[in-house]
């Protein structure tokens, strides 16, 4: 059966808006063994949106779009594809209800102009929305007036914000396609998630060690994101999940120091989760990352129990303030250096308490940049109670935004290495 996803919204064309749906519901599609087939994005305007659903519905048993279920004059989505299915308009009652009580609960006044959102095309199945106002909606278009021969296919129509798509795809639409189309073979998927090796080297490592097992119907795809890598072991059948564990086995044996998850694990809920099971907390020193070192470790839950805390160190005037770095230190070998990363984690770890600490400084960019130290520049250094401290170099010159990222997972890795070697 073939998929399509039509993401609406003439937002995310002008890229006011990042469109997250693409990855997060193909990845849990694709999961469950329907892959999208296509994705196309338009913008809040009626031909586009009724020709976008007309000419997917023409080709695809499963139709998905979000976005333009809300209350306000350019959220179009339910009108149209009510008028364009001969599908008229009704009051829910239910849907009413909970529109009412939602606003109730917040102690907030209701606009009238809210319930449209309780209008509901003849005959469609309604999603409650759980953190909202728009509910989903599954419309079975039978016959359907678009393919030949009128083969029957479904629309689903979700809301555009993720804080309510993403419960209510989890919560209500999966099960209701595993109801509507179960699969034949059982497919299963692995993913594992490494770091601090390249996609090409990942590949030409892994090919000689999974050929065999691709040839048996391992199904093998790689995704390269900031720094990182995922591996995607996946197939159909009764045989394929004895085969995803030999396969997974080959992994890790060809390059297990640089698998740090599996599924949708971070690196920082990966760090975090090995702190809770041992005991051990740990401190942070941030220069360049502005922040976003913890603020990876504190959006994992009862990160509390393992993060002492963090001292954003931007100057060097608070680098020795804080941190206890020597202004001779400073003055001799810069802000970003071996000696200054070093003096940064164990002020850190001396400041805080914990088990612990890591630092990190380097030129973020586009301006700072020396010969000796372009821009891209960082170390990273880590202090632990009773280890030897160890800094290390890298260098991500892919601008600001990327390079924070890189290196607040190449700070946390670091620690995970470690942790791994006292097991």
């Amino acid at each position: 059966m073939e998929v399509e996803l039509i993401t609406i919204g003439t937002e995310l064309l002008l890229g006011q808006v990042h469109d997250t749906h693409k990855q997060w519901l193909g990845q849990r599609l694709a999961g469950r063994g329907r892959p999208l087939s296509r994705q196309s994005t338009v913008p809040d305007d009626g031909p586009a949106i009724c020709g976008a659903v007309q000419t997917a519905l023409g080709r695809a048993g499963l139709v998905i779009t979000t976005g333009g279920l809300g209350p306000t004059d350019d959220d179009l989505t339910r009108q149209l594809l009510a008028d364009l299915l001969s599908r008229p308009l009704g009051r829910d009652a239910s849907v009413a209800a909970q529109i009412a009580d939602f606003f109730r609960q917040r102690n907030r006044p209701m606009p009238e102009s809210v319930l449209v959102q309780a209008q509901v095309p003849e005959g469609a199945v309604v999603l409650p929305n759980r953190h909202g106002t728009a509910p989903g909606l599954a419309i079975e278009v039978s016959p359907n007036p678009f393919k030949a021969g009128g083969e029957p296919a479904w629309l689903i129509l979700l809301p555009g914000p993720p804080r309510e798509l993403r419960p209510m795809f989890e919560e209500q639409v999966l099960p209701f396609l595993e109801k509507q189309w179960p699969l034949r073979h059982g497919f299963h998927c692995r993913i594992l998630r490494s770091l601090g090796i390249g996609e090409s080297m990942v590949e030409e490592t892994l090919r000689g060690p999974l050929r065999p097992l691709v040839a048996r119907g391992l199904e093998l795809g790689y995704c390269a994101r900031i720094g990182q890598v995922d591996i995607r072991l996946s197939g159909s059948g009764p045989d394929v999940p004895a085969l995803l564990v030999e396969a997974e086995a080959a992994v890790r044996a060809a390059i297990g120091k640089h698998i740090y998850g599996t599924g949708d694990e971070t690196i920082a809920q990966a760090v975090v989760g090995r702190l809770i099971a041992t005991g051990k907390t740990v401190a942070v020193a941030e220069s360049c990352t502005g922040g976003l070192l913890g603020h990876h470790i504190t959006n994992v839950p009862g990160a509390s129990a393992a993060f002492a805390g963090g001292v954003l160190s931007y100057s060097n005037a608070l680098k020795q303030k804080l941190l206890g770095v020597s202004e001779s230190t400073l003055a001799e070998h810069g802000a970003v250096s071996k000696p200054v990363a070093l003096g940064m984690a164990a002020g850190a770890l001396e400041v805080s308490g914990a088990d612990h600490a890591l630092s990190v400084t380097g030129i973020a960019g586009p301006d700072g940049g020396t010969p000796e130290k372009p821009v891209g520049t960082v170390w990273l250094g880590l202090a632990s109670t009773g280890r030897r401290p160890l800094a290390i170099r890298k260098f991500h010159p892919f601008g600001r935004e990327v390079f924070k990222q890189a290196t607040a997972h190449q700070a946390l890795d670091l620690l995970r290495r470690r942790l791994q070697k006292n097991d």
